[in-house]
Formats: structure tokens, C-alpha cells, sequence
């Protein structure tokens, strides 16, 4: 991405996106919590992504120009979601491991740091807006 966004605008937009992918896997889960034999699935990217911006500073080494190489190899666009069966589940007598309660919590909450994530993005955005349009007057 450009130099234009910052390292929080760069993690919101790729934290959109796995919020995003979770959302749909959540929604199956849902959808197929009456079929027989279906195995949930669970969404895992948190650890990923915060090892990616190095939330807690424990990265030794860091970048100062652009030009530099990441030096972690861990940069935002490389994070990938580790899509997998969700081993923390019952099965019941027809083979699924869907738990209805816990997918509707987990859409819910999802849906909230969708939103969150989003209206986070919109203010820098509009930060940005004003600064184009009023900051030079």
C-alpha cells in the first residue's frame, strides 16, 4: 500500500478483511448446523495479525524507510486467516459439530468489531478529507 496510509489504516483494512471472512464462515456454520456429518469451522487471525504490527513491541529490529525491507518477514499483507475444523466442539449423534449458542455469540461479536473496524477507518479517512479540502485555507 501506499505511504499515504499509516501502519494502524493498513491493519484496520486487512483486520476488516479476515472480520469479513469470518462472518461468512460463522454464517455456514450457521446454515449447516442441521446436516448431518458437517464438521465446524473456526476462523483464526488474531495472533497472526497482531504478531504482523507488532502490537506489544517485541520486535527487535525495526523499519524506518519505506525502501527497507520488513524485517520480521511478518509485513500486514502477508497475514493470512488459518482456516481449520473447530476442535472445541461436541459431536452429536448425526456427526455435527455445529454448537448453534456459540455461532450466534460469535456472529454477534464479530458483527460489533466489524462495525468498530470500520467506523475507525472512516474517521482517518475523514481526517485525511480534511486535511485536502480545509487544512490549507
Amino acid at each position: 500500500m501506499s505511504a499515504l496510509f499509516d501502519k494502524t489504516t493498513n491493519a484496520l483494512g486487512s483486520s476488516i478483511n479476515f472480520r469479513s471472512l469470518k462472518q461468512n464462515t460463522t454464517a455456514s456454520n450457521i446454515a449447516n448446523a442441521e446436516t448431518p456429518g458437517y464438521k465446524a469451522k473456526k476462523v483464526d487471525f488474531e495472533k497472526a495479525l497482531s504478531r504482523a504490527i507488532d502490537i506489544n513491541g517485541l520486535g527487535k529490529m525495526s523499519v524506518d524507510d519505506p525502501d527497507h525491507f520488513a524485517v520480521n518477514g511478518n509485513s500486514i499483507s502477508g497475514v493470512r486467516a488459518d482456516v481449520y475444523e473447530n476442535p472445541d466442539v461436541t459431536v452429536t449423534n448425526d456427526g455435527n459439530t455445529v454448537d448453534l449458542e456459540r455461532e450466534m455469540a460469535e456472529l454477534a461479536e464479530n458483527t460489533i468489531m466489524y462495525k468498530a473496524a470500520i467506523q475507525l477507518i472512516n474517521k482517518k479517512l475523514a481526517g485525511l478529507a480534511y486535511a485536502v479540502s480545509e487544512g490549507g485555507r
